[in-house]
């Protein structure tokens, strides 16, 4: 949502309705945005489902996990892999606890669901590491580490340094 002029929300009806920023927390690559629901159809309202959030400190390494989001900005796409690491130390600019997957992260599945195989949100997409030795390392923002901040960005309120996540 960085730069962004406008926002809008499409929806698996193939509607849309325009959004608004209710906080951003760019050290953790996270943001909320809000959607007015009251001038939208009864019949996209019916197709909205809340996800449920899942323990990602109950993950195990081996575990299926499924990438959601909207690689390269051709629509929704779903790639599955497994758990490879549960608590990965990355170390871009700053060294960082996350969830380690080879399912497929590719540029636009950033802020993307990461599933486990029961369907709860287990992370949030955030990285992928590419090289020419590698294939196969995205990561992903554990969900116990996210939810603090996203509630925070409800409320608008700032994060404390020392809780802030963080990603180069």
């Amino acid at each position: 949502v960085a730069d962004a002029k406008s926002l809008s929300v499409g929806f698996v009806d193939g509607k849309s309705a325009s959004a608004t920023i209710r906080g951003t927390d760019s050290d953790a690559d996270l943001a909320v945005v809000e959607v007015d629901t009251k001038n939208m159809k009864s019949s996209t309202l019916k197709k909205i489902a809340v996800i449920t959030l899942g323990d990602s400190s109950k993950l195990q390494t081996g575990e299926r996990a499924i990438a959601i989001g909207n690689a390269l900005g051709y629509g929704q796409s779903v790639t599955t892999g497994i758990i490879s690491a549960k608590d990965r130390e990355v170390t871009i600019e700053e060294k960082k606890t996350l969830i380690q997957t080879d399912a497929a992260i590719n540029p636009g599945n950033s802020g993307g669901a990461l599933l486990n195989s029961k369907g709860e949100l287990i992370g949030i997409n955030t990285v992928k590491y590419s090289s020419e030795d590698v294939e196969g390392m995205g990561y992903a923002i554990p969900i116990n580490t996210a939810k603090p901040i996203i509630n925070k960005l409800i409320k608008n309120e700032a994060t404390s340094e020392s809780e802030q996540a963080y990603l180069g």
